[in-house]
C-alpha cells in the first residue's frame, strides 16, 4: 500500500479522534477468508439435525431465508463501515450512530457472542474429540486449543490470517468430498435418494412459524460476517474493502450451506425429523456414513472438531479482543485493554484476558453443549437490532438524508426479521440473555454515578 494512501487512512481515523495504532496488512482476500473461516463453511454439519426438525426437513430453505434476513442486515454494516471506519464494529456504530449508552449496550450484547463463540467452538472440538480418542480428557483438549489459539494471535494478525487460510483449505476439501460423494449416493438412490424439490418447499407441512423456529437456530450458521467490521482499522483500502468483504463472505457462505443442506436433506427422502437427541445431534454424521463409509464419517467429525476448536475459535477471539479494545479506548472499560503491543501491533492484554476468559468457561461448560448454544444467539441478535436503528437515526434524523430504500426501508425490514427471530429463539437464550442485559445496564448506571462519561471519543 502507497504512502499516500496510507497517510490518507491515518488522517480518516484521527478524525474521529483515534491514532493509528493498529497494522494495515489485510487485503480483500484476506478479510474474506477471515469472514468465511468465523462463519465456518461447514457450519451445518454440527445442527444439520436440530434445524431439520425445527424445519420439518426443509433445511435448505431455511438457509434461503436466513440469506434474506441477513442481507439486510450486511447493508447496514456496510453502510455504517463507511461511516465510521474504526474497530468496535456495532458497539461504535450504535455509539456514534444514536448515543453512546446505546452503544454500550450493543457492544456489551454482542460481547456475549463474542465471548461464548470461542467458548462454544472449544467444548464443541473437545467433545469430538473426546469421542474419537476418549483416553484424553475433554479439559485437555480445551486447555490444547486454548494454548495454540493464544500464541497464533499474539504473533500478529498476519500469522492469524495464515492460518485460517489453512484451516479454510481444509473445510472446503471435505465439504467438496461430501457434496461429489452425496450427488453420487442420490443418483444411485442410496436409501432411496431421488432428486427433489421438496427440502425448499414441502406444502404439506410449510408454516411460516415453523421456518423461523428453525431459523433462530439456523442464524447460528451465519454469525461471522459482522466480525470482519472489527478488521476495519487493519484493512488495506479501508472502508470500502471491509464492506465489499462482508457482503461476499455472505452470499458466498449461503451457497454453500444451500448446497449441503440440500443434498444431505435428499438423502433422507420422505423424513421430517430425527427421533432421539443422540439422532438429531448424529444426524449429519450418520448421513456422512451413506455417502463416505464409517471412514468419511470419521472424516468429517475430525473436520468439524479442527474447524470449530481451532479456526472459528482463532478468528473468534481475535474478534472479541478487538471490541475489547475499541471499548477501553473509549474509557467504557478498563484502560489497560486498550495496550497495542510495540512490534506485533496486535491488542496483547485483550487477547490474554479473553484466552483466560475462554479458558475458565471452557472447563467450566465441557459437555454442557446444549446450554452454550441457547445463548449464543442472543447477543449478535439484540445487538443486529440497534444497529439497524442506528442507519436510521444517524443517516437520516442527524444528517437529513433521503435514501429512503437503503437508509429506512432496509434497515426496518432487517429489524422486523430480527425481532421476529429472537421472539422465536429458545427460552433459555432469551432468559440468559436478559441478565447479559440487566448486568450491562447496571454498569452504565454505576459508570454514571461515579462520575465517568460514557460519551464517545469523537474529537478531531
Amino acid at each position: 500500500m502507497s504512502t499516500g494512501i496510507r497517510a490518507e487512512e491515518g488522517k480518516e481515523l484521527a478524525s474521529f479522534g483515534y491514532d493509528a495504532e493498529l497494522k494495515r496488512s489485510l487485503s480483500l482476500v484476506d478479510l474474506l477468508v477471515y469472514g468465511l473461516v468465523f462463519i465456518v463453511p461447514i457450519a451445518p454439519f454440527t445442527i444439520f439435525g436440530i434445524v431439520f426438525n425445527a424445519s420439518k426437513g426443509m433445511v435448505p430453505l431455511t438457509y434461503v431465508i436466513g440469506l434474506i434476513a441477513m442481507v439486510f442486515t450486511a447493508l447496514s454494516y456496510r453502510e455504517m463501515s463507511r461511516a465510521f471506519p474504526v474497530a468496535g464494529s456495532v458497539y461504535a456504530y450504535a455509539g456514534r450512530g444514536i448515543h453512546p449508552v446505546a452503544g454500550f449496550l450493543a457492544g456489551w450484547a454482542i460481547l456475549l457472542d463474542y465471548l461464548l463463540i470461542p467458548t462454544l467452538c472449544y467444548v464443541a472440538g473437545a467433545a469430538a474429540l473426546g469421542a474419537v480418542i476418549p483416553s484424553i480428557p475433554q479439559a485437555a483438549w480445551v486447555i490444547a486449543f486454548v494454548v495454540f489459539n493464544t500464541t497464533v494471535n499474539l504473533l500478529g494478525i498476519e500469522q492469524t490470517a495464515r492460518a485460517s487460510k489453512l484451516f479454510l483449505w481444509g473445510e472446503l476439501i471435505v465439504l467438496a468430498a461430501f457434496v461429489v460423494l452425496g450427488v453420487v449416493a442420490v443418483n444411485h438412490g442410496v436409501n432411496g435418494a431421488h432428486w427433489s424439490t421438496r427440502p425448499f418447499f414441502d406444502a404439506s407441512v410449510f408454516h411460516p412459524n415453523v421456518i423461523f423456529s428453525a431459523l433462530s437456530v439456523a442464524v447460528l450458521s451465519f454469525l461471522g460476517f459482522d466480525a470482519i467490521s472489527t478488521l476495519a482499522e487493519e484493512a488495506k483500502g479501508g472502508v470500502r474493502v471491509v464492506g465489499q468483504a462482508t457482503m461476499i463472505t455472505l452470499f458466498l457462505a449461503a451457497v454453500l450451506f444451500i448446497v449441503q443442506t440440500y443434498v444431505a436433506a435428499l438423502l433422507v427422502p420422505g423424513q421430517t425429523a430425527f427421533v432421539g437427541d443422540t439422532a438429531q445431534n448424529d444426524a449429519f454424521y450418520t448421513i456422512s456414513a451413506l455417502v463416505g463409509g464409517s471412514s468419511f464419517r470419521l472424516i468429517v467429525a475430525i473436520s468439524v472438531a479442527l474447524s470449530a476448536a481451532v479456526a472459528n475459535a482463532l478468528v473468534g477471539q481475535a474478534a472479541t479482543a478487538r471490541l475489547l479494545f475499541a471499548m477501553a479506548r473509549d474509557g467504557q472499560l478498563p484502560r489497560f485493554l486498550a495496550f497495542i503491543h510495540p512490534v506485533r501491533k496486535v491488542p496483547e492484554r485483550a487477547l490474554l484476558l479473553v484466552s483466560a476468559v475462554s479458558l475458565v468457561l471452557g472447563l467450566f461448560f465441557v459437555g454442557q453443549l446444549g446450554l452454550l448454544s441457547s445463548l449464543v444467539n442472543f447477543g449478535a441478535l439484540f445487538s443486529f437490532l440497534l444497529l439497524h436503528v442506528a442507519v436510521t437515526v444517524y443517516f437520516v434524523v442527524k444528517n437529513g438524508g433521503k435514501d429512503f430504500g437503503l437508509h429506512v426501508l432496509s434497515p426496518a425490514i432487517g429489524f422486523v426479521i430480527i425481532a421476529f427471530v429472537l421472539f422465536n429463539a429458545d427460552a433459555r437464550a432469551k432468559i440468559g440473555g436478559s441478565i447479559w442485559l440487566a448486568i450491562g445496564v447496571v454498569i452504565v448506571a454505576a459508570l454514571q454515578l461515579a462520575g465517568r462519561s460514557t460519551e464517545l471519543n469523537l474529537e478531531a
